[in-house]
């Protein structure tokens, strides 16, 4: 019995961010019509350690029913040492017999499906064309975002601003550079609500244990995409934005367990419960929901990251990987 080990390099080689983005509109929708399936990720924090272990199964039925299984290490200080914040493994097994198909890195697999989905919500969700893109943060998924985004929409700007200005600046020169075919124009900004000015379309890709945007710097008809600070204690998000918006997930379970704006927001009486959800994402993706209510309207969507995300942009790599030869073939 062999499984197929892919690095980093190989993930983002064969995982490319157009095709990766079909790919999380179709098992959004299939989960959303019953036929991808996936618990509540569970959680360990070691005793006196700075970092998490998640793990993260999922199934999906049909014609190739597969299993696969994330086992990923979340340790906020990374950056600061030149590492991804996100550690860990995806590991796909045949839906039929059990066997280990493949092995890959999981910091890859983790920051290119979770920029798809953004692009995924904003092309669903956010009203009008061009425009102006605001980045609050600087790391590597903000990094994924920026290809990611550009991919759905032709952006006129691209404002990044972050805790350290010089983050910002290194990712809006390098950005520069590698899109300079977009014809998108690249700035640095010093603070976020300057950077939100008038901005069509928001990304949010912090650690942050406090809000990094307020409800009043959003334009009106703004689009939100918040996607970090996934753990209960932390929020990038204020109470007021959460409350106003018309508010889209990944999984209404994860929002509940693991949201902090929505846990604060929920707390303090501003939203009713779960019911504040709009929608799914995946609901929007198969056609069950309409999505936003208006081009005025302020919508969230808050990325929790699910486990059919992985299953599915794994397979994907897997399936480029074993075109190209790619990887490196194991017995098990």
């Amino acid at each position: 019995m062999s499984a197929l080990i892919l690095s980093e390099h190989d993930v983002i080689r064969h995982l490319p961010m157009s095709e990766c983005i079909e790919a999380m509109a179709a098992v959004l929708a299939a989960r959303a019509r019953g036929e991808a399936q996936m618990p509540l990720r569970s959680v360990l924090r070691g005793e006196g350690m700075s970092g998490m272990l998640g793990l993260m199964p999922a199934s999906r039925g049909g014609g190739a029913p597969a299993y696969s299984v994330k086992a990923v290490c979340v340790f906020p200080g990374n950056p600061r040492l030149g590492l991804d914040a996100h550690q860990g493994v995806v590991a796909l097994f045949d839906g039929e017999t059990g066997r280990p198909t493949a092995v890959l890195n999981g910091s890859a697999v983790t920051s290119i499906r979770t920029a798809a989905v953004s692009a995924l919500a904003t092309r669903l969700l956010a009203p009008g064309r061009g425009g102006t893109l605001a980045i609050v943060g600087a790391g590597v998924q903000a990094a994924a975002h920026v290809r990611a985004l550009l991919a759905v929409r032709d952006f006129e700007e691209v404002r990044i601003c972050a805790r350290t200005a010089e983050h910002a600046r290194a990712l809006a020169e390098r950005a520069a550079l590698e899109h300079a075919a977009s014809g998108a124009r690249f700035e640095a900004f010093a603070g976020a609500r300057e950077a939100l000015d008038g901005a069509q379309v928001v990304l949010t890709a912090t650690n942050s244990s406090t809000p990094v945007l307020e409800r009043g710097w959003l334009a009106p008809g703004a689009h939100v995409n918040a996607i970090g600070a996934s753990i209960p204690s932390a929020r990038e998000l204020d109470v007021a934005t959460l409350a106003q918006a018309e508010l889209f997930v990944d999984a209404r379970e994860s929002l509940a367990a693991e949201a902090g704006e929505y846990r604060l927001a929920l707390a303090e009486g501003a939203i009713a419960g779960i019911e504040h959800v709009r929608a799914e994402l995946g609901e929007v993706a198969a056609g069950l929901h309409p999505g936003r209510s208006g081009a005025q309207a302020l919508t969230v969507f808050r990325s929790l990251g699910i486990g059919v995300e992985d299953l599915a942009a794994a397979e994907l790599a897997l399936a480029g990987a074993r075109r190209a030869g790619a990887g490196v073939e194991v017995e098990l």
